[in-house]
């Protein structure tokens, strides 16, 4: 889970991300999911955009590929949304440490 300033952060990296993952009609099939997961191990953060012909909203399929790929959502925006999972063995994001109270 994601703190917000974590999430303010990740925002700020993600405005000069290229957009790599472009959702178009149909459903959201294995291969989208495993593109996204492919990504999110290599870079960590993504971003992606969901074309007007897609059945889902671009919360929607936020959420459907980051549930299926244990990412949280950063942020959507119109019809772009980003995506961030930590590379447990070989991490390249530094986050914001997390005050304890």
């Amino acid at each position: 889970m994601l703190t917000s300033k974590q999430r303010a952060y990740l925002r700020g990296l993600a405005n000069t991300t290229e957009t790599i993952l472009i959702i178009g009609k149909g459903e959201i099939t294995d291969n989208i999911i495993m593109q996204a997961d492919t990504a999110l191990t290599a870079r960590e953060l993504i971003k992606a955009k969901l074309l007007e012909s897609s059945a889902y909203s671009p919360r929607e399929a936020a959420e459907l590929i980051a549930e299926k790929c244990g990412a949280d959502v950063v942020q959507v925006i119109g019809s772009k949304f980003v995506l961030y999972r930590r590379n447990p063995d070989e991490p390249k994001i530094v986050l914001p440490k997390v005050k304890k109270q």
